[in-house]
């Protein structure tokens, strides 16, 4: 593999973040007087943006109501916002990784269908030494994940950045999201197996590893020659 750019999805990737994720559903909730959702639920909830993620823990009697879903998801922002990193942490190993990255001279960016505020505040809180070419979350209006878009302007980014065309770039998920979203650019796509959806989930990806040493060694195998 030869590339000039790493993109990174966030949650179940860079950072185990479930724990704070479903505090703040379960906030949004309880305020709503609906049902709690148990812990072990929230990883098969969470990836395809938070609106979609409070639609779907919401009753399913009442997830087509707009407005309803509008205002537990105000509730969950507003939770989530002010309780972000309470037990939010990088997968160990991850930093290192990045700065190796980094010292072969490879651009790295974060491609997330959370809302662009919060990714902005994570990677500048959890990783505040590693230089992005482009931290990317969902920006209102903007399609999510699968669709391409996001790499394009990650890569349109990065040729502004560099000066360069055409770049070459492989993407690090742990959803089917984020392996249709690599396919659907047209790149190659690293699962990995420690984030929140099951392995079996990930047989589309292009190859998939299951601890950050592999994916270190994957990742850096061009540059070990």
């Amino acid at each position: 593999m030869n590339y000039d750019v790493v993109i990174f999805d966030l949650d179940g990737t860079l950072i185990d973040s479930i724990r704070d994720i479903g505090a703040a559903a379960n906030h949004a909730l309880a305020l709503h007087g609906f049902p709690l959702r148990k812990e072990e639920e929230f990883p098969g909830l969470v990836g395809h943006g938070v609106r979609n993620l409070m639609k779907n823990a919401i009753p399913a009697e009442l997830s087509q109501d707009d407005a309803l879903v509008d205002a537990v998801l105000a509730d969950f922002t507003d939770f989530y916002t002010s309780n972000i990193d309470v037990f939010t942490r990088p997968y160990p190993g991850m930093h290192e990784l990045l700065r190796e990255l980094s010292a072969e001279g490879l651009a790295l960016a974060v491609a997330s269908n959370k809302f662009q505020s919060a990714v902005e505040h994570l990677i500048r809180l959890l990783f505040p030494d590693i230089e992005w070419i482009a931290i990317m979350g969902n920006k209102r209006g903007a399609p999510l994940k699968p669709n391409p878009a996001i790499v394009s302007e990650i890569l349109d980014a990065f040729c502004r950045q560099k000066k360069v065309t055409d770049p070459k770039a492989i993407f690090v998920g742990d959803s089917p999201a984020d392996i249709r979203t690599a396919h659907n650019a047209g790149i190659t796509c690293i699962g990995v197996s420690w984030g929140y959806r099951d392995v079996s989930e990930l047989s589309e990806a292009d190859h998939l590893v299951h601890t950050v040493e592999e994916l270190t060694k994957l990742l850096l195998q061009p540059f070990n020659k």
